[in-house]
């Protein structure tokens, strides 16, 4: 005699999506309870591959077969909640994301220099001072006259009308410029947050479907062998299930490698060990958001906000290009000590004034570059809008998309279920073979692999809809 189980259980996770992992058995139950009103209960999974005969032998191992399989799974959470005790809230991920981001030093660098040029910008002359100094002697072309003269003077740079107010106004769009790159790389920050936890999720959740087909499957091999010593399974049989677990523990590898990999780069990007509750998001968190428009989510959207303050501060720069129609005069005081034979002083004090005179040779590709900067600074505010508003159209209709799918694929999912209970009954009776039974298996567990897959696609298009309307910024 022999006996054998399949089941196919909803991951881990989902029983505690909603609120972290379940800290008691009460609450384990009380949850269960709750998943059984919305048919997500796990007995729905489970599905027993029996002999051709109904001994009490058969039914006996079954029956401590299924109770060992559902200990496993009621006492997994409890056993997963010391690994998972670093769950933190999204916000709470993209904010430990964003402390560790090496752009982040970059850029507020870069702010704290922009805004010192547009304070040091405020002088009252338009450049440091300069000194000059001049020495006269006759000796050296022979003469014994003792004509000397000393000169020397100290002139500062003057601003031109409006010239000073404009290079203040480019400093400080400069760095408003540089605040909005900012918002811009914590919304990048939050999408690398999304992508890596949502890999994470569905890593654990395949690599715990992995876990059950494996030891699954090895229950059913120990059975096949039984009935393959007494005649009631043949070689081929057990060569079949074989190949099954040969490629279950692929899977297995290959899961486990996942979620190392994906785990890994999420501690990376958060700089601890952690994975964000993503699947806390639901319709309830879009409707408590109170998303706007389409075109309002367009002009809040920081790539579009930064586009726009970048335009700005080319506009100053052209301001900037106008006022410097020529180079700043200088004014100075110049002092000139003389010894001449003969001569009835010997000390003199004035005033000097430079004034250079426009010259299209300096100021065409001064203004030219200024427009040129101008012209495309606007080219990439109009390319970041239709970029943003391609982008919004998406993220709704992948929002649409992907709660249709998911609710198409717990449909799926459950059918699936039931035939292979179906094929159960029917290869017990002895009108399917095992290879066929092994398939209702396999296309069940791959129709539970969609549903995770759909399930976390759909939490994760809610976040990247909030994200979108600057939830997390």
């Amino acid at each position: 005699m022999f006996s054998a189980v399949f089941i196919s259980v909803m991951p881990f996770s989902e029983l505690s999506a909603s609120s972290g992992m379940i800290s008691d058995m009460s609450q384990f139950f009380s949850r269960v309870n709750t998943y059984r009103q919305h048919n997500f209960m796990c007995d729905r999974d489970v599905y027993y591959l029996g002999s051709r005969s109904r001994s009490k032998k058969m039914r006996k191992n079954i029956k401590h077969t299924y109770i060992y399989y559902i200990l496993f799974i009621l006492l997994s959470p409890i056993l997963l909640s010391e690994a998972k005790a670093e769950n933190i809230t999204f916000a709470q991920a993209v904010e430990a994301a964003w402390a560790v981001d090496p752009g982040r030093t970059e850029l507020n660098t870069n702010y704290r220099s922009a805004a010192a040029r547009a304070e040091a910008a405020g002088s009252w002359f338009a450049g440091g001072p300069t000194v000059s100094g001049q020495y006269f002697d006759d000796h050296a072309i022979g003469s014994n006259e003792g004509y000397t003269t000393y000169q020397g003077g100290v002139s500062v740079p003057l601003w031109l009308p409006g010239q000073g107010s404009a290079t203040v106004g480019v400093a400080r769009a400069e760095a408003l410029t540089i605040q909005e790159r900012l918002h811009v790389a914590r919304m990048a920050v939050a999408m690398r947050v999304l992508d890596t936890s949502a890999n994470v999720v569905m890593a654990q959740r395949r690599l715990a479907i992995a876990r059950i087909q494996r030891d699954t499957l090895e229950k059913i091999r120990a059975s096949v062998i039984r009935g393959k010593h007494i005649g009631e399974m043949t070689l081929a049989d057990q060569q079949i299930i074989a190949s099954e677990i040969a490629n279950a523990a692929n899977e297995y590898s290959q899961s486990k490698e996942q979620v190392e990999t994906a785990t890994s780069a999420l501690r990376i990007l958060l700089g601890r060990p952690a994975v964000p509750d993503i699947l806390s998001f639901d319709n309830v968190a879009l409707a408590h958001d109170g998303l706007f428009s389409a075109e309002s989510l367009e002009n809040n959207d920081p790539r579009v906000r930064a586009a726009r303050q970048a335009v700005h501060t080319a506009e100053a720069g052209v301001h900037l290009a106008r006022a410097s129609f020529m180079p700043n005069p200088e004014v100075g005081v110049a002092a000139i000590h003389e010894k001449q034979y003969g001569s009835p002083w010997d000390d003199r004090v004035g005033v000097t004034v430079s004034i250079p005179l426009p010259s299209d040779v300096r100021n065409v590709p001064m203004e030219t570059d200024a427009r040129n900067k101008l012209a495309a600074a606007i080219n990439q505010e109009q390319q970041a809008r239709r970029n943003v508003r391609q982008e919004l159209a998406q993220v709704f209709s992948h929002l649409t998309a992907t709660k249709d799918m998911f609710r198409n694929s717990v449909l799926s999912a459950e059918n699936m279920n039931s035939r292979a209970n179906e094929m159960n009954r029917s290869w017990q009776v002895g009108e399917t073979s095992l290879v066929e039974l092994l398939r209702a298996r396999s296309a069940a567990s791959s129709a539970l692999q969609l549903r995770n897959q759909a399930e976390v696609a759909w939490h994760a298009a809610i976040i990247r809809t909030l994200i979108a309307a600057g939830e997390f910024q």
